[in-house]
């Protein structure tokens, strides 16, 4: 068995999933792949561990909200010709139960024991909490 890692990152300027949505589609209209990336200036050294069914994990509003399976990792070199990381995301978006996360830079890794689980079928079909309440829920333990 394959052991696998997550990433976090925040998702700054995003209001709600749909908004984080909406920004990838438009970006990565713009790319020959046609795939969302986000673009990074640590290159993760547990490559390998993310790439073998890991997935990002967005928070939005202070609280992780969703996921994106980790595609790929691409090396892109910046117009100021330093070495970034493009890590390349599935388009689907599978939004996850709430957690509340503290701000902090950059990403981070998130081990599967720690990553909130995937809504229920069902739960995936509710119209989502508005971010604030699903955050105050989230810090008093309801959900």
């Amino acid at each position: 068995m394959t052991k696998f890692t997550h990433l976090i990152k925040l998702s700054v300027g995003s209001e709600s999933v749909d908004t984080l949505a909406d920004w990838q589609r438009q970006r990565a209209a713009e790319l020959p792949d046609g795939l969302p990336r986000h673009v990074t200036r640590m290159w993760p050294k547990r490559e390998a561990e993310i790439l073998a069914g890991g997935s990002i994990y967005w928070v939005i509003k202070g609280v992780i909200q969703c996921r994106q399976r980790v595609l790929r990792l691409d090396e892109v070199i910046g117009e100021d010709g330093i070495r970034r990381c493009a890590i390349i995301l599935d388009p689907e978006i599978i939004r996850t139960t709430t957690a509340q996360r503290r701000p902090f830079q950059g990403w981070r890794y998130l081990s599967p024991a720690d990553a909130p689980p995937d809504l229920s079928s069902s739960a995936r079909h509710e119209e989502p909490l508005p971010a604030e309440l699903a955050g105050a829920l989230a810090e008093i333990g309801v959900i």
